[in-house]
């Protein structure tokens, strides 16, 4: 039974369970959406009552019925390396990919269906709430009145992207940062935008979560001063991350989350507070997970591989670092 992974060839996250699962001698199918057709050919053929699927990257052949889960990692656009390259058929060649995938009896991580609920922003804040995870304040408005407003109740405010993406295109991030005092918010008049209570952060969790496993890591911020940019990502003043243990609250409101999003994946994202509460800021589907485990030692591919290969790999070795923290609702 074959692993399939669909994601970019340059993906270096991927390769930290692909390595798990090679080292077991678990086959694995790596394949990026956007080479077909191209090195990626699929068939599918639907008759008495049967379907019969087969995949094929770069000559190597692989029946539907014969794979054992699915990992969307971080797949291109379907056929966008395409010769003769065109919405069209993207369309074509994604509805063709992933409704044949969705025939089989494979595990996904994470189902296509899932994952584009947990993309929206809006809704990522109403669940975690709804699930009892801290939330600060939020706006997401295209009124400016409104804005000025929220801003009077919550004078210290960050801006973000809705959706989280840049407008530049694929592989840019736009960085949370402060509002500037005096703001008069006309611009909002252009487009829905997220404003958001600022919480003073002490520090940054990145609580990465597999199937029932999670790990926590805690990265110190000391630049909490002043600065315009208070985005991890992009903060000189913040780390190394080091592990943590996950509390209990937030570890049963996580678990509900994932349980209602139907999500066997997901990164989430808190700022902690001076007093040590872990404020939800997003949970990402499909978020990355490399630089905690380099970072921390934490073996979040092994449990990857693990879940994709629906089995246990034994015992981790003196290396293989911290474990992750089984986690099942409160009583």
């Amino acid at each position: 039974m074959t692993v399939l992974i669909l994601t970019s060839e340059q993906d270096v996250t991927a390769d930290l369970a692909v390595v798990e699962l090679n080292t077991r001698g678990i086959p694995v199918l790596r394949l990026d959406p956007a080479e077909l057709p191209g090195s990626v050919e699929v068939s599918g053929e639907f008759a008495h009552g049967t379907f019969h699927g087969h995949l094929s990257v770069a000559g190597r052949v692989v029946s539907m019925g014969g794979l054992r889960s699915i990992w969307v990692r971080r797949p291109g656009t379907p056929a966008a390396r395409a010769r003769a390259a065109s919405p069209w058929l993207t369309e074509e060649a994604s509805q063709a990919l992933y409704g044949m995938l969705r025939c089989t009896d494979a595990r996904w991580m994470n189902h296509p269906d899932a994952a584009r609920q947990a993309r929206h922003k809006p809704w990522q804040l109403w669940l975690a709430r709804t699930c009892g995870l801290p939330v600060p304040a939020t706006l997401i408005t295209t009124f400016p009145r409104v804005a000025r407003e929220f801003a009077e109740r919550y004078p210290d405010l960050v801006v973000k992207p809705v959706s989280g993406a840049h407008p530049g295109g694929e592989g840019l991030a736009v960085p949370t940062t402060r509002v500037r005092p005096g703001e008069d918010y006309r611009d909002v008049a252009h487009g829905p935008t997220l404003l958001q209570r600022r919480i003073r952060k002490a520090a940054d969790i990145r609580l990465t979560c597999v199937g029932d496993r999670m790990f926590a890591a805690r990265a110190a911020d000391d630049n909490d001063a002043g600065d315009r940019v208070v985005d991890v990502r992009f903060s000189g003043a913040a780390g190394p991350w080091r592990p943590v243990p996950v509390p209990r609250r937030i570890a049963d409101a996580v678990h509900a989350y994932l349980t209602r999003s139907g999500l066997a994946y997901g990164a989430f994202d808190f700022a902690e507070d001076a007093d040590g509460m872990w404020w939800f800021l997003e949970c990402n589907q499909s978020g990355q997970f490399g630089f905690v485990e380099i970072e921390t030692g934490q073996p979040i591919g092994r449990a990857v591989a693990e879940w994709l290969a629906g089995e246990p790999f034994g015992p981790p070795g003196p290396g293989d670092g911290e474990e992750g923290v089984a986690v099942s609702p409160a009583p």
